[in-house]
């Protein structure tokens, strides 16, 4: 079944939109945080994100994976292992982004478009919560991504999580 989702790069319909996304097709080592209300730092974590191109290339599915799979304990539960559906829709000129976290008994549905130089996804959390994921400092080795949360209806936004992405060593 894998085989048949893999494909080779973006579809040629939409391939300048596509990229988008598809500059994060690859594999990614991860430095994660998790802060509190007060911007103090309460959880981190190092894993691993892989995105790839499926569905004829008309899809960008990844998996993000924490604590690594090489080098975990005998046992070790993971903290995550998430994988997330991102798909390009003309009819909105828009990303619709679809996150299924098992881990965490969660999924979580987004509009992703760019913005200036960065991407943000917009939707809401399990909660019911605005959220508003970004990816940002877009380099050939290094991506910013970070996880922001409303719970006033986007009067005030608190950051809830950071990650480091860093092109596969």
């Amino acid at each position: 079944m894998i085989e048949t989702l893999r494909a080779e790069g973006p579809h040629p319909q939409y391939a300048d939109k596509l990229m988008l996304f598809g500059r994060l097709v690859g594999n990614w080592d991860i430095e994660g945080r998790a802060f509190d209300e007060s911007g103090n730092v309460i959880r981190e974590v190092t894993g691993e994100w892989h995105f790839g191109w499926v569905l004829e290339g008309r899809v960008i599915q990844d998996v993000l994976i924490a604590p690594p799979r090489q080098g975990r304990e005998p046992g070790e539960q993971s903290k995550s292992y998430d994988t997330a559906i991102r798909a390009y829709d003309p009819k909105i000129d828009a990303w619709r982004v679809t996150v299924v976290a098992p881990v965490y008994g969660a999924t979580v549905d987004l509009i992703a478009r760019e913005h200036d130089d960065e991407i943000w996804l917009e939707g809401r959390s399990p909660d019911n919560d605005l959220v508003r994921w970004t990816f940002s400092q877009f380099g050939d080795e290094r991506v910013l991504w970070q996880g922001f949360v409303s719970k006033d209806e986007g009067l005030t936004w608190v950051r809830d999580e950071e990650i480091i992405l860093h092109r596969g060593r």
